[in-house]
C-alpha cells in the first residue's frame, strides 16, 4: 500500500519564531502517510531557489521520495503565519514564480508511474483538475481535499473533479452540521465516492450516499500542544491509512464500522499532530532579506541552502 502526493508544495513560515518550515497539503499528507508505516512519494513542481533545496531536502529525509518531481525557474511559494492560543493564523502568502504554480502536464511515464501507487492525493491549490480523468481511469484511488473556499464548492466545480474522485475531503469548521450534510451529499450525488468534512473541534462526518457517519474530535490542551499546523492533513492521512488497512478499493461499499474506525484514525492522527512542531518540523532559520550594508548577500543565499535536519525540531 502506497501514497502519492501530487500537487502542492510551500514553506510555512512562522513569524512569531523567525522559522521556515516544509508544508504543503500534498507533501503532508505524503509524509503523514509515510509516519503511520505506508510507502509515500511526493509528485510535483519545485523552484530552483535555496528555499525548494531546503523543502526538498526536508521531505526526502521523511523517507518520501521527490525525484520524479520537476524543477522550474522561480521562487517558492511562501505562507506567513503566527500562532494564537496553540492555533495557526494565517497572515499572508506569496504565491511566488510564475511557472512554479503552472500545473504540472503528467507525460505518459509520469502517468503510468503515479497509476503504480494505491492512492493519488491532490487538491484545489495543486492545479491538477485536467490531470484527474487520465490518473481515475488509470486505476488508483483518487483523494482530493476541496478545502474550505466558496469557489471550490460551486455546482461546475463539483461537476468538473467529483466523477473522477474516490474520497472527497472538505473542511467545514466555519458550516453547521445540516449545511455540512448537505454539501457531502453533493459531492457524492456528482460521482464521489466517498465525502469526508472536518469541522474542527465539532468533529468529523463521512457521507457514503446512503450512510452518514460521525465522529467527535479528540480534543488538545492549548497550554501543552505545539500549533495546529497540518492537523487536517494528519486526519486525511490517517482515515485513509485506516482504509487501506481494511480493504478499500474502488470495487465495492466501504462498511459503515469500517469508515467508523476511520474517523477515529484520523482524529488521533489529528491530536497527535497538535504536538509536532509546525507541520512535520524540519524548520530552519527565517533568512533575512540582503540590505545595502550587507557585502555578501550571496553568502545568505548559500547559507540558506544548507540541508535541513531529519525529524521534527
Amino acid at each position: 500500500m502506497n501514497v502519492l502526493g501530487f500537487g502542492d508544495n510551500t514553506v510555512d513560515r512562522f513569524v512569531d519564531r523567525d522559522t521556515d518550515y516544509p508544508g504543503g497539503n500534498c507533501v503532508n499528507v505524503a509524509v503523514y502517510t509515510r509516519r503511520l508505516g505506508l510507502g509515500a512519494a511526493y509528485l510535483g513542481v519545485f523552484g530552483d531557489d535555496a528555499l525548494a533545496a531546503r523543502l526538498r531536502t526536508a521531505v526526502t529525509a521523511q523517507g518520501v521520495a521527490v525525484d520524479r518531481s520537476v524543477v522550474r525557474p522561480g521562487a517558492t511559494s511562501v505562507s506567513t503565519l503566527h500562532v494564537r492560543d496553540g492555533d495557526r493564523v494565517f497572515l499572508g502568502y506569496d504565491p511566488g514564480g510564475t511557472a512554479v504554480g503552472e500545473p504540472l502536464d503528467l507525460t505518459d511515464e509520469q502517468l503510468a508511474w503515479a497509476a503504480s501507487f494505491t492512492v493519488v492525493h491532490s487538491s484545489v491549490y495543486s492545479r491538477t483538475e485536467t490531470a484527474l480523468p487520465r490518473l481515475a481511469a488509470a486505476g488508483p484511488l483518487i483523494s482530493f481535499d476541496f478545502s474550505d473556499e466558496d469557489e471550490y464548492r460551486t455546482p461546475d466545480y463539483l461537476d468538473r473533479v467529483c466523477p473522477h474522485v474516490d474520497l472527497a475531503l472538505l473542511s467545514c469548521s466555519h458550516l453547521d452540521e445540516g449545511s455540512t450534510r448537505a454539501l457531502l451529499a453533493a459531492a457524492v450525488a456528482r460521482g464521489a465516492g466517498l465525502a469526508l468534512a472536518t469541522r474542527g473541534l465539532d468533529g468529523a462526518l463521512v457521507h457514503d450516499g446512503r450512510t452518514t457517519v460521525t465522529a467527535p474530535a479528540r480534543r488538545a490542551d492549548p497550554s501543552t500542544m505545539t500549533d495546529t499546523m497540518g492537523c487536517g492533513d494528519a486526519f486525511i492521512a490517517g482515515f485513509i491509512a485506516s482504509l487501506l488497512h481494511a480493504g478499500w478499493s474502488k470495487d465495492g461499499r466501504v462498511p459503515e464500522p469500517v469508515l467508523r474506525d476511520a474517523l477515529d484514525a484520523g482524529a488521533r492522527s489529528a491530536y497527535e499532530q497538535c504536538f509536532v512542531e509546525a507541520a512535520f518540523g524540519c524548520g530552519w532559520p527565517t533568512p533575512q532579506a540582503p540590505t545595502a550594508d550587507d557585502p555578501t548577500p550571496g553568502a545568505r543565499a548559500a547559507e540558506a541552502s544548507s540541508p535541513a535536519g531529519p525529524g521534527p525540531r
